[in-house]
């Protein structure tokens, strides 16, 4: 088996559509040799369905972040697949959703219940994923290498976007929440980093009031041309660095946005 992922095993969430970058990462995965597993929240059939569309259908475990039993029975059920003895390599976190009225340009009027939802699923989730998983992440690889490497998914979260609101409170909030996951557990050699990608036409997308507005940044400002319909060069930006190249980066935020994110007025 070649590949840049190969004979590594990697747990996949936030597939719902195959539009969206972590059906591209899932597949993108696949391509380069990992075993993938998926997670669903919800509409499962929907998402088991999409599981079909991958080069090689991948098991869907149910998971919702908020749900305490789902998150103290992950690592067995994640398990139940991969077999005994066998441990995870990478994890992708692509989970964020904030309720309409913390969206839309009603960011002075959000009540408080709103915005511990966005913050709880978007960022903290972040966390407890990586927690409920720890014990496969542990178990991956033999010896000083053991370990493993975990991707979020991002919106550039240094600026305020045009109707983003509370949900751009929650990037930051990742972004934090990913440099002290790197900073806890670079003694065990697990990795935190994160892909901040510019915008995608994705079911999420549609649920962000405005989007075409914030999505038009890009067509006036991105240095290299940008496509709103073509998740891939996202997807390539986590494939590599779930990979082994590398291997001593952590803590950080990779920026594939076409170069917005460095673009003066």
């Amino acid at each position: 088996m070649s590949g840049l992922l190969a004979g590594k095993r990697v747990l996949v969430t936030g597939v719902l559509t195959d539009a969206s970058i972590a059906f591209h990462v899932a597949k993108l995965a696949q391509e380069e040799g990992a075993e993938v597993l998926l997670t669903g929240f919800g509409r499962m059939s929907l998402v088991q369905r999409i599981a079909k569309r991958l080069p090689k259908e991948a098991p869907v475990i149910e998971l919702d972040v908020q749900n305490a039993e789902h998150l103290d029975t992950l690592a067995d059920r994640v398990a139940e697949h991969l077999g005994a003895g066998v441990g995870l390599d990478g994890v992708v976190h692509s989970i964020a959703f904030a309720p309409q009225d913390a969206l839309g340009g009603n960011f002075l009027n959000t009540g408080w219940e709103s915005v511990a939802t966005a913050v709880e699923v978007s960022a903290y989730s972040l966390k407890s994923l990586t927690m409920a998983l720890l014990p496969l992440l542990a178990a991956s690889g033999e010896g000083p290498g053991r370990g493993g490497s975990v991707v979020g998914m991002d919106f550039d979260a240094q600026v305020a976007w045009p109707k983003y609101d509370w949900m751009g409170v929650a990037k930051a909030a990742l972004e934090s929440t990913s440099r002290y996951l790197a900073r806890d557990l670079g003694e065990q050699n697990i990795r935190c980093n994160l892909i901040s990608a510019g915008p995608i036409k994705s079911m999420a997308a549609k649920s962000i009031p405005g989007f075409e507005e914030l999505a038009d940044v890009w067509n006036t400002r991105a240095p290299i041309s940008w496509d709103l319909t073509d998740p891939e060069p996202a997807a390539r930006g986590v494939v590599a660095l779930l990979s082994d190249w590398f291997p001593k980066t952590t803590g950080e935020i990779v920026h594939v946005d076409g170069g917005v994110h460095m673009m003066g007025a």
